[in-house]
């Protein structure tokens, strides 16, 4: 039995936009906090299945100290705010001054987006192995879906192997006490990171990387290039109208849907010419279904709340707005369907 992607990856790839979207639009700190959980939940059900979970784990960690360093930052540097926690004496330079509740909360928000987003990537790349998620990318893109698949196993590759040479060292009889002790570690780290590229090298070298060719006429090639850059320029128009025209949502949702359309049209085209060879087609069951459909439905709904309804997801602890965050039920109803890759997965077995 595989011990990583039991769900299709068109299923993780729809629950990664669904948990992305929250994390990257809003600052509510109830919204983050069900992100969170509902990451949470997928992320110790799929962790059980494979190694990976570790490395990606002290990724996790890392990114919560990076949280709680920024917070003592935030609140030192910003004064504004009404609900004064402490003062500073005026005479320290830089942080001398009141200490407001509004920047511990606006710390707070800043630094649970940022772990919400670390949590729901670490999720993804625990789930879905790389390889299987390479073939869902266009055929023409192939080159760069592989060097994004390199770069994506690069991080828990190293924490992996830093993590066997810590251990290999410390039977030998090797503490870390200072700087000078790190030497034993980071130039086996080092080696290990150069046979790993020599190797890789040569076995994209031995399978012809990058002689794969675009079949069809000239014309053809340029009808799908322009139908991307027409993908491409409705997309960013469509972003410049919610931004400064917020009271045109409907143009705006236009313009997206039409840019999605033609750059969906755009890589299928020119994906579907180029030959690839494939030794099986992995099919969805009803669980992968289920994912997908949850996916999507989160994804859709929080779309249109930040179109049609952008003030369910602002909020800003400063005067003249609340601190005090709101919460719309329905949106966190759409939250907790993030969960349901964790509920769905089949119980482990040992073997």
């Amino acid at each position: 039995m595989s011990t990583t992607d039991t769900f299709h990856p068109l299923a993780w790839c729809a629950w990664l936009a669904a948990a992305a979207l929250p994390a990257l639009s809003t600052r509510n700190p109830l919204y983050l906090s069900l992100v969170l959980l509902a990451a949470a939940v997928t992320y110790l059900a799929v962790g059980r299945r494979s190694p990976l979970a570790r490395s990606w784990g002290a990724f996790v960690r890392f990114g919560a100290l990076l949280w709680l360093l920024t917070i003592p930052f935030t609140m030192l540097t910003a004064r504004h705010g009404t609900i004064v926690l402490l003062r500073l004496p005026a005479s320290w330079p830089i942080i001398g001054g009141p200490i407001t509740g509004e920047s511990l909360l606006y710390g707070l928000t800043g630094g649970l987006s940022l772990i919400a987003l670390l949590l729901v990537f670490a999720v993804f790349n625990v789930a879905v192995d790389q390889a299987r998620l390479l073939r869902l990318t266009p055929g023409f893109l192939y080159q760069a879906g592989v060097v994004t698949a390199i770069a994506v196993a690069f991080v828990p590759q190293m924490v992996a192997a830093w993590e066997a040479i810590r251990e290999a060292q410390e039977v030998r009889g090797h503490r870390v006490r200072g700087i000078r002790d790190l030497l034993p570690l980071l130039i086996p780290l080092l080696v290990t990171a150069l046979e790993r590229a020599m190797q890789l090298a040569e076995s994209m070298e031995a399978r012809g990387f990058g002689g794969q060719v675009i079949e069809g006429t000239v014309a053809r090639q340029a009808l799908g290039q322009l139908a991307m850059l027409i993908g491409l320029g409705c997309l960013g128009a469509g972003f410049a109208i919610t931004g400064f025209w917020p009271d045109r949502p409907l143009l705006a949702a236009a313009l997206l849907a039409a840019g999605a359309v033609a750059l969906v049209w755009s890589l299928w085209d020119q994906g579907r010419r180029v030959r690839r060879s494939r030794y099986y087609r992995w099919t969805g069951g009803r669980a992968d279904r289920a994912v997908l459909a949850t996916g999507l439905v989160a994804a859709i709904g929080w779309i249109a709340a930040w179109l049609l309804a952008g003030d369910w997801l602002f909020y800003y602890p400063y005067p003249p707005y609340s601190p005090w965050p709101g919460f719309q039920p329905a949106l966190g109803a759409l939250i907790l369907l993030l969960a349901a890759p964790g509920v769905l997965l089949p119980a482990t077995t040992d073997e």
